[in-house]
């Protein structure tokens, strides 16, 4: 096992490891509740010891109050800042369950390049419009408004969240309705096109990624090529599987910092790391 799967290994543990909540169904509610993970993961998850930066956003935009956290948003831009997409990459729970299901044996699909430079704009958009927009503007008579993106889309949410809280209380079983039924079939959906495309929720949904994308040029940690090594022999971006052409683009908005290309270049010619 690589470095990679361990540290995300130790990550989902970690984020996760309030027991009593899986065996009582409830949900942690202590201090590190407010404070942000870097990752994707639910808050509602029974063992999440921090919250969701992506719920975080939400629930206080969706506020009486309309406020804009620049708590919230600050420590997002400071994650992004200093790690860029490499917290996809290692440190995201729900990443580690789609690079699992990728590995079962299976007919691999590569997503033809002009569908895949249209799609990857579709996590901007559900950024904007379900995270932002939706949150702000459409709110109920009382001035507050749903988490439209954990509530409609966010399939981490269901997995880690809806499936044991609705599996440990009966009282929630006795509730269920065509909401949680369209998140179970967003959930299958996205773990389906798990097995055969890679890291189709990264890549095209996530507003989480998005966020962090719009850092990847300027971080600290960053990746970069040694023009005298490299030959341009595309060694790297044919093991990509983000479709990116690494050699020409190391910094592209779409790298989850996975370190595959490196790993396959024959003359050693992409570092990675912190640069200050």
């Amino acid at each position: 096992m690589d470095k990679r799967r361990i540290t995300q290994i130790v990550v989902a543990i970690t984020t996760n490891a309030n027991v009593n909540g899986f065996l009582k169904g409830n949900i942690y509610k202590g201090a590190t509740k407010k404070v942000c993970v870097p990752g994707l993961n639910c808050y509602s998850c029974p063992g999440a010891l921090g919250s969701c930066p992506i719920g975080s956003l939400q629930a206080v935009i969706g506020t009486v109050k309309y406020n804009f956290s620049l708590y919230i948003v600050g420590l997002m831009s400071l994650f992004g800042v200093i790690f860029g997409r490499f917290i996809c990459g290692w440190l995201c729970p729900f990443g580690l369950i789609q690079d699992l299901l990728y590995k079962i044996p299976s007919k691999k699909i590569k997503v033809n390049e002009k569908v895949n430079n249209r799609l990857k704009y579709l996590k901007y958009i559900i950024l904007a419009l379900f995270v932002i927009i939706l949150p702000m503007f459409l709110v109920n008579e009382f001035g507050i408004s749903p988490p439209y993106f954990c509530e409609y889309i966010c399939p981490a949410g269901t997995l880690e969240g809806g499936i044991p809280l609705v599996l440990m209380n009966k009282s929630l079983r006795g509730v269920i309705g065509c909401l949680f039924v369209w998140k179970m079939f967003v959930l299958i959906s996205i773990i389906i096109a798990s097995i055969f495309i890679y890291r189709p929720f990264c890549r095209y949904i996530c507003p989480l990624g998005a966020f962090y994308s719009l850092f990847n040029k300027v971080s600290f940690y960053k990746y970069e090529i040694d023009k005298n090594k490299c030959t341009n022999c595309s060694a790297c971006a044919r093991k990509c599987k983000m479709n990116i052409e690494i050699y020409k683009n190391p910094n592209s908005a779409e790298c989850i910092r996975c370190g595959e290309c490196v790993k396959a270049c024959p003359t050693k010619a992409i570092k990675k790391g912190f640069r200050f």
